[in-house]
């Protein structure tokens, strides 16, 4: 598959919210980050790591993954004041792969 196919194909998955995304889920700082979109599944694993270790060496801990198809509408949501509970302004299809 060529680069412009993907990347259009990522593109059109992306609109209908059926791209693949990257959610991690910081517990200090309190944080839920976006990283995609991406075309399957296994692409997204195959870059969560370099993600994971970026805020790792930024001093973040309680670091939890998931890979969906999603929509986000922010790609980093960020708790102010330090609440357990944030708002996501995210439209899921429902369900989690």
């Amino acid at each position: 598959m060529t680069n412009i196919i993907k990347e259009l194909l990522i593109k059109f998955l992306e609109i209908i919210g059926a791209a693949f995304w990257i959610e991690i889920k910081t517990d200090k700082p309190t944080c839920i980050y976006y990283f995609g979109p991406f075309l399957t599944k296994p692409d997204a694993q195959n870059a969560q790591s370099g993600y994971i270790e970026d805020l790792q060496n930024e001093g973040t801990q309680g670091i939890s993954v998931n890979i969906k198809r999603c929509k986000p509408h922010t790609l980093t949501i960020f708790d102010e004041l330090g609440e357990k509970k944030l708002k996501s302004s995210i439209k899921s299809l429902g369900y989690e792969i």
